[in-house]
């Protein structure tokens, strides 16, 4: 800065002057001490050693050295949000839980959703079960409902939990590979756990790999219990269902999303809410009784079933809302401690054995993590309702509790805090009767392992099915031990017959007559008897089960790449983005290289996104308008064809302006044929359809009709 004559240096003055106007914040250390200067250490001249007494220095090297914590064992990789749920009408008949009272009251979420095998660095994207877990901050304390985006789980017993988790993490001597099933360990342990064939049939289907956090379902996966103020009991299974409804990706397309974009969930759960499009989820109940329990052909208390909804319908209750981004992502999503066992009055447990494991577990889990049993007073985790207890000190303890009775019983204390039964407040369990003689042991209501599954595999629809083989043929074909394939094979013999052929064929394997001998020894473990014969079941097929069957036509928040250069047709890109952005979706515009284009007739349009940071698979449908000097230059770029076949093979809706026939005979797609999702513009035929194409979201058939390669 220069120096007048005076000495008076006039640009330091002015920015003094704007730093006091502007009340600006002075930087201080964590004791409040300000902070003179952030860029050096102290030191014995400006060229000699920096100096032990540097206590600013020391500080911020210290929390630098310990900004990171222990990752999550599983879910690791998650994104979080806030929100609010509101009940749609009073619940009083089942719960008398608080905030599932009062139909014009907003009880305060944070929802993280997370995938499970991989570690915070990996790709969203991977082939997965992802978690679904929702804190309310209710009246009456904090309600955690912890679950997954399947219904099901892999195991019966928590017993086994540790052994599922060593088995799908990267193999122990060579930590590969990451945020994969697709491996020796994973499927050497399931093929020996046949109790796993359930929740494998949902995880190699497309809900192993759903479009979007905010297009897939949620489910509390446990049966749990309901309990209203007569002290009445009824047993319930929560399920979250996405107003959006349910939309998947294609195996391939998630591979290449993976290297394009690993954040790619993250970041559109972050960008919708940003934009005002909140996520929306409706709270669905399965409520029934014990009678209804004790006469299904399947026991509630085993967590590798479902209740088919036509046994028991879906009750939608309320809605959640996901309305704002956290401000810091370690303070709230990674600072975030979810727990089955956070429960309010009038919601409490089954004996489901992976339940009860759970409730030891994650206690345990809070406090590897997050160094302390104070973890309840992050502000993240901290119940909106008053806490009082004589629970004192420990590991880095924020609240500072006053006087000195910190026992109960007590008179020097007033006696205070109180029992809360005293006032009919108090939380008070179920009085469940137990009469059973202690065993370490399995019921053989739980021996069905197959029924379900069938289930499952019939509710598909034919190109759901067909990704499922893909996946059991993609997974089991990484595996180096032929063995552990053909005994995975076994295990499919009693699930479907042209499911196993199918997947044998690919494998070039021959289709076994049965469960290979290991599978039955350690099957035996558990059943001495076993196989036992199932009950048999009461329906086949469950529309609820295919995404294709309930899936929501909408354009809303569907992302709709424009490709354009300059030249374009104004009145050509107006007659699609403008009917798209009313129904709610998203045009962009992708061109040749990023800065600006100019229109036909003169407009000159900004461009961020070129063909080098953009891909088809990043995208639900394509538009190329009409244009002249647009489409020859279009035609030029080898990427533009690359953009239109990956987006055809992958099934997505795509649309052609007036003229760009040149483009369309360069590609693999065939103009005669009858595909509802091309929609090519002439005289005879408008637009129109596009839109519709776009909220039918994928044309399947193209996977069986037309192979494309891409």
């Amino acid at each position: 800065m220069a120096i007048g004559k005076d000495g008076r240096n006039p640009k330091k003055e002015q920015m003094d002057s704007h730093l006091v106007n502007n009340n600006m914040t002075n930087m201080t250390t964590n004791q409040g001490v300000n902070v003179h200067n952030n860029n050096n250490s102290l030191k014995a001249g400006k060229r000699g050693p920096t100096l032990l007494e540097d206590f600013i220095l020391r500080e911020k090297i210290f929390h630098f050295d310990h900004e990171r914590i222990p990752e999550r064992i599983v879910h690791a990789r998650g994104s979080g949000a806030h929100g609010v749920f509101q009940v749609y009408e009073s619940l009083e008949k089942y719960t008398k839980a608080d905030f599932l009272q009062d139909p014009t009251k907003e009880t305060p979420v944070f929802v993280r959703f997370s995938t499970v095998a991989g570690s915070k660095g990996s790709t969203d994207m991977a082939r997965d079960a992802r978690g679904f877990a929702v804190k309310f901050y209710t009246d009456e304390g904090i309600y955690d409902l912890v679950g997954n985006n399947i219904p099901v789980f892999f195991i019966q017993d928590a017993m086994n939990f540790p052994d599922l988790v060593h088995a799908v993490k990267p193999e122990a001597d060579n930590e590969m590979p990451q945020a994969a099933s697709a491996h020796d360990t994973f499927w050497d342990f399931v093929s020996l756990m046949p109790e796993s064939a359930h929740m494998i049939m949902w995880a190699m289907s497309d809900r192993g790999i759903p479009k979007s956090l905010r297009t897939m379902e949620g489910f509390g996966v446990h049966t749990f219990r309901l309990i209203n103020k007569n002290n009445e009991s009824h047993f319930v299974k929560f399920h979250w269902k996405p107003t959006l409804g349910m939309q998947s990706v294609a195996w391939n397309e998630a591979q290449k999303i993976s290297g394009f974009d690993s954040d790619y969930h993250r970041r559109d759960l972050w960008e919708n809410i940003e934009a005002g499009n909140f996520p929306e989820w409706e709270l669905g109940l399965q409520i029934f009784t014990q009678e209804q329990a004790d006469n299904f052909s399947f026991d509630v208390l085993d967590p590798t079933k479902i209740i088919p909804e036509e046994l028991v319908p879906v009750q939608l209750v309320g809605k959640l809302t996901l309305n704002r981004n956290p401000d810091n992502f370690f303070a709230e999503t990674e600072q975030a401690a979810f727990h089955p066992g956070h429960i309010v009055p009038g919601i409490e447990f089954t004996s489901d054995p992976l339940l009860q494991g759970r409730l030891f577990s994650y206690t345990d889990t809070q406090l590897s993590r997050l160094g302390s049993t104070n973890f309840h007073e992050l502000p993240i985790n901290r119940s909106t309702a008053p806490v009082h207890n004589n629970q004192r000190d420990g590991h880095m303890r924020h609240d500072i509790a006053k006087g000195k009775a910190n026992y109960f019983p007590n008179t020097l204390g007033g006696g205070c805090p109180f029992h809360a039964m005293i006032q009919g407040k108090g939380f008070d369990s179920y009085p469940e009767e137990t009469t059973e003689s202690k065993v370490r042991g399995r019921s053989d209501s739980f021996a069905d392992h197959f029924t379900q599954a069938t289930l499952f595999y019939n509710s598909q629809t034919e190109p759901e099915k067909e990704h499922i083989i893909s996946a059991f043929s993609f997974e089991l074909g990484k595996i180096n031990s032929v063995e552990i394939r053909k005994r995975y094979l076994g295990i499919l013999t009693q699930v479907d017959q042209d499911l196993v052929t199918k997947v044998a064929k690919n494998l070039g394997l021959e289709v076994p007559s049965g469960l290979a001998e290991e599978t039955l020894f350690y099957a035996k473990q558990n059943h001495a008897d076993y196989p036992i014969t199932p009950k048999k079941p009461e329906i086949e097929k469950s529309e609820a089960l295919s995404i294709e069957h309930k899936k929501v036509e909408t354009i809303k928040t569907r992302k709709i790449a424009i490709l354009v250069a300059d030249g374009t047709c104004q009145d050509s890109l107006d007659k699609i983005t403008n009917p798209l952005e009313e129904g709610g979706a998203t045009p962009v515009l992708i061109a040749p290289n990023v800065g600006s284009i100019t229109t036909k007739q003169g407009n000159v349009l900004p461009i961020e996104h070129s063909f080098l940071t953009e891909s088809s698979v990043l995208y639900d449908a394509m538009f190329i308008p009409s244009g002249e000097k647009a489409i020859e230059l279009l035609n030029q770029e080898p990427d533009t064809f690359q953009f239109i076949n990956e987006m055809y093979r992958h099934c997505k809706p795509l649309a052609f302006g007036i003229g760009t026939d040149t483009i369309l005979d360069r590609t693999y797609i065939n103009k005669q044929e009858k595909d509802w999702g091309v929609v090519i513009e002439s005289k005879e035929n408008s637009l129109d359809m596009f839109l519709k194409a776009v909220a039918r979201h994928r044309n399947w058939a193209r996977e069986t009709s037309r192979k494309v390669p891409a």
